[in-house]
């Protein structure tokens, strides 16, 4: 299989990358190879945005004063999952 075929068909690659986005700078090799294969993936592409949101939602989490102490209860989980499904929503 070639290089381009190789990066257009590995969405394990891609989640990975786009994760890895989420915490450094990708190398321009890295950042083609995924902008390449988001222009021909859907998938990943949700996936992109489901990640940027759930991270977002996760740095908010950790700098709002008042969930601090608060437990993954099932109340809890159940507003979380809200919230990040109106955000997505939302584009």
């Amino acid at each position: 299989m070639g290089y381009l075929k190789r990066v257009i068909y590995n969405c394990k690659k891609a989640t990975l990358l786009i994760e890895k986005q989420e915490m450094a700078r990708l190398t321009f090799k890295e950042a083609f190879e995924l902008r390449l294969h988001l222009f021909g993936c859907s998938f990943c592409r949700i996936y992109k945005k489901q990640s940027a949101v759930i991270n977002q939602m996760v740095r908010q989490l950790f700098h709002d004063s008042s969930l601090k102490g608060a437990k993954l209860d099932d109340a809890f989980k159940k507003d979380l999952q809200e919230r990040i499904e109106n955000e997505l929503n939302k584009n």
